[in-house]
């Protein structure tokens, strides 16, 4: 099993993910290997929260170019975090 830090990467700060947290959902960069269960377990370990449920999904890279070369960006995975009604994370109220 892996370590409950290498599982989150790091948080996804947008315009849609703050709209979420209203409705108490938190949107994470994840390891690509990572499954739902370890995916709650790490959130919970980390931030001291109770997980009621995970979506996850696989964010394909895009063809991007920069002059005369092309490329891509990677591909990563999303996942999606439903806390417990009364939890919070404190990282995200701060913006």
């Amino acid at each position: 099993m892996m370590d409950a830090r290498s599982v989150v990467i790091r948080p996804i700060v947008s315009e849609k993910s703050f709209e979420m947290i209203e409705q108490n959902r938190y949107t994470f960069q994840v390891d690509k290997r990572s499954s739902k269960p370890q995916i709650a377990l790490a959130i919970a370990e980390i931030f001291d929260v109770t997980v009621l449920a995970v979506n996850t999904m696989n964010v394909p890279g895009k063809p991007r170019r920069l002059r005369s070369s092309k490329g891509h960006t990677s591909a990563w995975k999303k996942a999606i975090v439903t806390l417990k009604a009364g939890d919070s994370i404190e990282f995200f109220e701060g913006h």
